[in-house]
């Protein structure tokens, strides 16, 4: 019955601190073709027509308490063609992350409102 991962949604509270993380850090583009919701969000391409939504939404889980290992949370799993650069560019923005601890080539951070993501070279 499921033929296929389409999309992502996120609630975020500043769209531009998480345009900055998602387009500047990790290079995602944002896509022109969102309506009008009704609140404020961005669109961003993933790659193989999949899709990250952006949503400026009352967030009703709380940030605190969070494992600080993504891998022990709810997260989002990216591809990359290189984790090494990716991990580069997570530091030069000064974002925290952990390595897997299944011993693959992948990483955990947390975007600007905690959500954790995962990326996994492949």
């Amino acid at each position: 019955m499921i033929r296929g991962f389409l999309h992502a949604g996120l609630l975020v509270r500043d769209l531009s601190a998480s345009l900055a993380f998602y387009q500047g850090v990790l290079g995602l583009t944002p896509r022109d073709d969102r309506p009008d919701l009704g609140y404020p969000g961005a669109w961003l391409d993933l790659g193989d027509g999949t899709q990250l939504h952006l949503m400026v939404l009352p967030n009703p889980d709380p940030v605190e308490g969070r494992p600080a290992h993504g891998g022990r949370d709810r997260h989002l799993a990216l591809a990359v063609d290189d984790l090494e650069q990716a991990a580069a560019r997570l530091e030069a923005a000064g974002i925290l992350h952990t390595r897997s601890r299944s011993g693959r080539a992948a990483l955990f951070c947390r975007d600007p409102d905690g959500n954790a993501i995962e990326l996994v070279q492949t």
